[in-house]
Formats: C-alpha cells, sequence, structure tokens
C-alpha cells in the first residue's frame, strides 16, 4: 500500500496559497496559455546499477519482506502467481496510464525476468482499477493506492473486506489480485502507485524502513522502482522456489540462488542485513506523518530519535526521524527545523544511495533559505539536489525545486533567468502535479515563502 505523499512536497504549510489566490508574478502568464505551453514532461528509462548489498545482507532483507505484512503479522508461506501474469486496465483509465504500464511491464520483463504482459481480456491476473478517490478514501483513508488478494473491482473488495478471501496470510497461491488508483491521479502519481501496487501484486509484501534503496520501504523517498526490487522480484519468480514454501524451505535454498541471480554480491558475505525495524516503530512513523490525525505528530518524531538512538542506527531510519521532525518544526522555529535537516542531511549523506534521500532535505532547505531571504543559498541547496531528483525520477519535487530556483532569481534581479526556468519548468509540473491549476497553486506557494524574506 501506498501511502498519501506527506514527505516530498510540502513545504512550510503556514506559507501555503489557496489556489484560487493571486498568482506569483513570476507564473507564465496568458501568453503561453493553452496549446503554447511546453508539453508534458517524461523521464527517459531509469539507470540501472549495481546491486550495493552483499548476498548475505539481501538473504536476510529477502525473507524479512516475504513472510511478515506491513502490519507485523506473519506469513507463514510464499504466494505467487505460477504461469504466465497478465495486467488490465479498468474504470477511468487516466491518459498516460497504458503508456506507464507498458514501460514498466518491459522493465519487469528485462531486468527481472517475468513472464508478464498486458492483456484486454476480461479475466486478468490482475487489475488496475481506476476509480473515484472519494471510494477509495472510505475504505482506507490513508492510502494514496492500494492492493488486494482475492477481488477484480471495488464492489467486491467491499463486500468481502476483512474476510479470509482478501486477508493476504490466507493465500497460498495467487490467482486474481486488485490494484486501486484515484482515477484523478496526476501521471506521476499514476506511475509511483503502477510500480509500488503491482510489485507487491506479484512480489513480496512487506515494507521494511531499513531498505534505503527500495519502494519496499514506507518513508516514499523512493516512488520507481530500483535495481534492488527487480532482484526480489526475480528471486520471487526464481524456478527454485514454488507457492506454499515456508520459511525454513526458502531459507534453505536461498545461498545458491542468490550466487546464481547476483554472482557480485559474494562480496564481504559475513556482513548482515540492517537489524529489522520493529512494529513500534512503524506505528511511531504513521503517527509522525499524521496518519490517522494530526495530533501527537511532534511527539512521534521525538520518539523516533530516541528509539533510533536506543537501538545503534546510524542508516537512513534516523536520517527519517531528523527529517520529519524538521518537517514539524518548519512550521514554527525554522532554527531548530535547520538544525535537525542538517543531521538528516549528514545521516543520508553518509549511507549508500541515500542521494535522493539527502535531496528531499535540500528541498526544505531551500525552502527555508527562500524564506530567509538568503537567495544565493537557496540556489545552492537546488543545484546540489537536482542531479539525484532526476535520476530518481520524481517529477514533482524537480518542478519544486526549479520554481523555487527561479523565485530566488527573481529575488536577485535575474528576471530572464528566472522566467526562462519557470517556462521549463511547466512540462515537468504538467507530470508530477497533472494540471496547471496545480502548478498555479504551487507557485504561488513559493513566491509566498519569498515574500516573507
Amino acid at each position: 500500500m501506498r501511502f498519501l505523499p506527506l514527505l516530498s512536497l510540502a513545504m512550510l504549510t503556514c506559507c501555503s496559497v489557496p489556489p484560487g489566490d493571486p498568482v506569483s508574478k513570476s507564473y507564465p502568464g496568458t501568453e503561453f496559455a493553452g496549446s503554447s505551453l511546453p508539453a508534458i514532461q517524461n523521464f527517459a528509462a531509469p539507470s540501472v546499477g549495481p546491486i550495493i548489498h552483499s548476498n548475505a545482507e539481501l538473504a536476510q532483507l529477502f525473507l524479512r519482506l516475504e513472510f511478515q505484512l506491513e502490519s507485523g503479522r506473519d506469513l507463514l508461506r510464499i504466494s505467487r502467481f505460477e504461469g504466465p501474469i497478465t495486467v488490465a486496465l479498468a474504470g477511468n483509465v487516466p491518459n498516460g496510464a497504458k503508456a506507464e504500464l507498458t514501460r514498466l511491464i518491459a522493465r519487469f520483463q528485462s531486468e527481472a525476468g517475468l513472464n508478464v504482459s498486458l492483456t484486454t481480456a476480461a479475466d486478468p491476473a490482475i487489475s488496475v482499477n481506476f476509480v473515484p478517490a472519494a471510494q477509495m478514501k472510505r475504505l482506507v483513508p490513508s492510502a494514496a493506492c492500494f492492493v488486494v488478494p482475492g477481488v477484480t473491482s471495488l464492489a467486491e473488495y467491499s463486500a468481502a473486506r476483512g474476510g479470509a478471501a482478501v486477508d493476504w496470510a490466507q493465500i497460498t497461491q495467487r490467482s486474481r489480485v486488485a490494484v486501486f488508483v484515484p482515477e484523478n491521479s496526476s501521471p506521476q502519481e499514476v506511475r509511483d502507485c503502477l510500480h509500488e501496487e503491482l510489485a507487491q501484486a506479484m512480489g513480496p509484501l512487506n515494507d521494511l524502513y531499513e531498505l534505503g534503496d527500495s519502494v519496499f520501504n514506507d518513508d516514499n523517498f523512493n516512488t520507481v522502482l530500483t535495481n534492488f526490487d527487480m532482484l526480489m522480484l526475480r528471486l520471487h519468480y526464481a524456478p527454485e522456489l514454488v507457492s506454499g514454501m515456508n520459511e525454513a524451505q526458502v531459507a534453505s535454498l536461498l545461498p545458491g540462488m542468490l550466487a546464481k541471480y547476483n554472482p557480485t554480491g559474494a562480496y564481504n558475505s559475513g556482513i548482515p542485513a540492517p537489524p529489522p525495524s520493529p512494529i513500534a516503530w512503524s506505528n511511531l512513523v504513521a503517527k509522525a506523518m499524521g496518519i490517522g490525525g494530526a495530533s501527537g505528530r511532534k511527539v512521534a518524531a521525538e520518539q523516533m530519535i530516541a528509539m533510533a538512538g536506543a537501538q545503534g542506527w546510524n542508516d537512513s531510519r534516523l536520517g527519517l526521524a531528523y527529517f520529519l521532525s524538521g518537517r514539524l518544526a518548519a512550521q514554527t522555529n525554522a532554527a531548530k527545523a535547520v538544525e535537525y535537516f542538517s543531521l538528516a542531511s549528514q545521516i543520508y549523506r553518509s549511507v549508500p544511495n541515500g542521494a535522493l534521500h539527502a535531496a528531499h532535505v535540500d528541498l526544505q532547505l531551500a525552502a527555508i533559505a527562500l524564506s530567509a531571504n538568503q537567495n544565493e543559498q537557496a540556489i545552492a541547496f537546488v543545484d546540489r539536489s537536482l542531479g539525484a531528483v532526476t535520476s530518481g525520477q520524481n517529477a514533482a519535487m524537480l518542478s519544486t525545486l526549479m520554481l523555487i530556483k527561479a523565485e530566488a532569481l527573481d529575488e536577485l534581479g535575474r528576471t530572464s533567468e528566472a522566467q526562462a526556468l519557470r517556462l521549463d519548468t511547466v512540462g515537468w509540473a504538467r507530470y508530477g502535479f497533472g494540471s496547471d491549476q496545480a502548478l498555479r497553486a504551487k507557485t504561488a506557494e513559493i513566491a509566498a515563502l519569498a515574500a516573507r524574506g
């Protein structure tokens, strides 16, 4: 399940401007309206590098992903589709969704070796349903999108909810799975949901906060499937495994499987995986993110810092604790927020594959710098993060960073550069936010930050 995006784009919320309010002087105006606006942008194929984990680590992480649910419940057996996997789109399918799914299926085939294909048949293995957001929210309020076994439609899920037919722990072999996505999602939201929910519809069901290089992590920093994720899917469908195997059976086969499918991972074979995150940690993260309500968020974030210290974690989990604390402090105490963000940045820049996480911190620091009239510093934070955000294929975040830089350039009197950058932003924003109205709202929000300086 993908949670509503609370991390990537929210700025200093006390400075938000409603969509109907006057727009910044900097927004591309009516002379760029309609068809003359830059076309929607999209990313090229992702750059897939080597796996950074040793095979010993991968074996432990694979077992954690496979034999537990996000809720903390244990799974007694592995489940998967046996045979070809077909995927169909249903409901009010947004423009571009089929193209996104086609690209993703090509990656599943080439990178994970999966026998998966797009179909228009009435009985697919996986149904991707685009449904009204209000209907989804009534069933799972905190989910941006989610996946359920044993059904093909939201009506079926509503009727079967709470029963054994839709309980992953009761599934031995997968035959029908449904993915649910809001029909009004932006192109990027569609892509993100397809990546995470299809991966879990076919493969591992758990999310691990100790994973910094995976979408199997509810921190939402990675939004497209990584090389680690593709290896997990390859292992999940390796011929050595079958549905119904228990953890001991799978564990006995993993060393040989990893030697076969990831031969370069034999180095440092004795290094263990990071210690697992207890369910208490997941509960604190959810509370600090505001999932289930806004009360107690700051206390939960502070408790995250304390728990990470007590557990001796110095990885992305401690970075997340500082990041969330910074986000919450930014609403009332910019100096304290900078302190937390600086600590988060140090953590993320010290761990492998932490560049995208560090870029999320830089976005927040750039916003604070802009609001303090530290325009050169805001530009420096943006420039430092653009490469990682582009590699991470987060268009909404990329366009937000570009808008911050444009506003800072305007404040420095570099108006022509600012205008050119804003025009370049539009194509990415159309992909990331989904509408010109959303872009106007984001532009106005950032302009309000600059007005504080």
